[in-house]
C-alpha cells in the first residue's frame, strides 16, 4: 500500500501513460522550469528529464501536476485520512458507525516512524555543486531546491513527536554562499522550524538540519501540510503514504529519510546570516533579497539512481495549486472546529 519511494511512484505513472521520458538534453538554468510550466498550462503528464545538462542526476517534474494524478498517487489512504477527519470533527462517529473505521488502527500504526540502522540514501556522496542547479525565473537569485522537506528536531525535546517538517526553499548557489559548503535557507519565523531554531539561538548551539529530495511522495505532501502544532509532519506523512516511514537513526545526529533520493545534513549557526534571493514566488513576483539563515552542509548523501523532483513557483496557477486544491480537499471539513466562526474557506491560490 503506498510508495515506498519515489522510484515506484514515477514508475507506476509511466506504465499508466501519466509520465513522459525527456531523453533530449535539457538545461536546469530556465529550460527545464519553462518546459515544466507549459506541460502544467496543458494538464499534460508528469515529466522524467533523462540528460540534464552539465548533471548525472535526472529530474522528474509535473508528478502533482493534475488534481486527478494527485488523488491517484494516494488513493490508498484517502479513505482512512477520511475517517480520521470525521473522528475529529465528530468524535461520537467511531460510536454510531464503528464499521466505518475498520481501517483506522492500521492507519494510527503507520504514523508511527520506523527506525532503522540503514537505508538506500546512504549508498552513495556527492556535492552541493553536482546537484541539478535549478533556475526557475531569469531574475532568481541562483540554483533551489524547489521541493524539500526540512528536517528538525526541538533541542528541549528530541524526538519525533517533536520534530517538523517543512517546505522551506533551499538556495544552493549564488549570493555570498561558499561553493559546496553553504546553502540558503528561507523561512518564516512563525513556522515550526522558527522555533526551534529559536531554542537553539536561546541556547547559543548549531540547529541540526537535514533536507530531504525525493523519497515517499507521502513525505513531499507532508512537508506543505498546514498541520496543527503538536502533530509532527512525519506522523502524517506515514498515514498518508500507508506504511511507516522509515528513518535511520545515526549516533548523535538528526535521523535521515531511509527512502529519500538525496539528503543534505549540516547545521544552522545561529549567529550567521546572509542575503537570500531574489526567488520568483507565489504570488508571480520575485521576493526580494533579505538576510536568512545559513546552513553548513556536511554531507550531501544519495541513493543509487536518484531522481531529482522539482516544481517552479510564480504567477498562478501553477503545480502548487493542485497542492492547495487536494489539502483542502483533506481538511475543508475541520476549518469550523479549528477556526471559531469561520464556517467554509475558498481556498484561492
Amino acid at each position: 500500500m503506498g510508495y515506498h519511494n519515489l522510484s515506484q511512484c514515477l514508475e507506476e505513472l509511466e506504465s499508466r501513460g501519466e509520465l513522459v521520458r525527456i531523453i533530449e538534453e535539457v538545461d536546469p538554468n530556465l529550460e527545464v522550469a519553462t518546459i515544466q510550466r507549459r506541460v502544467y498550462r496543458a494538464q499534460g503528464p508528469a515529466l522524467l528529464f533523462t540528460n540534464v545538462k552539465g548533471c548525472a542526476f535526472p529530474m522528474a517534474a509535473n508528478i502533482f501536476g493534475t488534481l486527478e494524478r494527485t488523488r491517484f498517487i494516494f488513493r490508498d489512504t484517502l479513505r482512512a485520512l477520511e475517517g480520521l477527519v470525521k473522528l475529529k470533527v465528530d468524535p461520537l462517529e467511531l460510536i454510531k458507525r464503528p464499521w466505518k473505521f475498520a481501517g483506522l488502527p492500521k492507519a494510527l500504526r503507520n504514523g508511527i516512524p520506523k527506525r532503522v540502522t540503514t537505508g538506500p540514501v546512504l549508498e552513495m556522496e556527492t556535492s552541493v555543486q553536482s546537484l541539478p542547479q535549478l533556475k526557475s525565473w531569469p531574475r532568481d537569485g541562483g540554483a533551489y531546491i524547489t521541493l524539500p522537506q526540512v528536517y528538525t528536531e526541538s533541542i528541549e525535546k528530541p524526538g519525533f513527536a517533536h520534530s517538523n517538517l517543512g517546505m522551506y526553499r533551499v538556495q544552493l548557489s549564488g549570493g555570498k554562499y561558499k561553493p559546496n559548503e553553504e546553502v540558503g535557507l528561507h523561512y518564516q519565523i512563525h513556522r515550526g522550524i522558527g522555533y526551534h531554531h529559536a531554542q537553539a539561538i536561546n541556547a547559543a548551539v548549531p540547529l541540526k538540519v537535514n533536507v530531504f529530495v525525493g523519497g515517499p511522495p507521502a513525505m513531499t505532501m507532508a512537508a506543505i501540510m498546514p498541520l496543527p502544532e503538536g502533530l509532527p509532519e512525519i506522523y502524517f506523512a506515514g498515514i498518508l503514504g500507508g506504511h511507516r516511514i522509515k528513518m535511520i537513526s545515526p549516533r548523535n545526529k538528526l535521523p535521515i529519510l531511509a527512502e529519500a533520493d538525496f539528503c543534505l545534513s549540516g547545521y544552522v549557526d545561529p549567529e550567521r546570516q546572509l542575503p537570500e534571493g531574489p526567488f520568483g514566488d507565489h504570488l508571480g513576483y520575485y521576493s526580494l533579497t533579505h538576510d536568512f539563515p545559513v546552513l553548513k552542509v556536511d554531507k550531501v548523501y544519495h541513493r543509487q539512481n536518484a531522481i531529482w523532483p522539482f516544481t517552479t513557483v510564480g504567477r498562478p496557477p501553477q503545480e502548487d495549486t493542485v497542492f492547495g486544491t487536494f489539502i483542502h480537499e483533506l481538511t475543508a471539513s475541520l476549518v469550523p472546529t479549528v477556526f471559531a466562526g469561520v464556517h467554509e474557506v475558498h481556498a484561492v491560490d
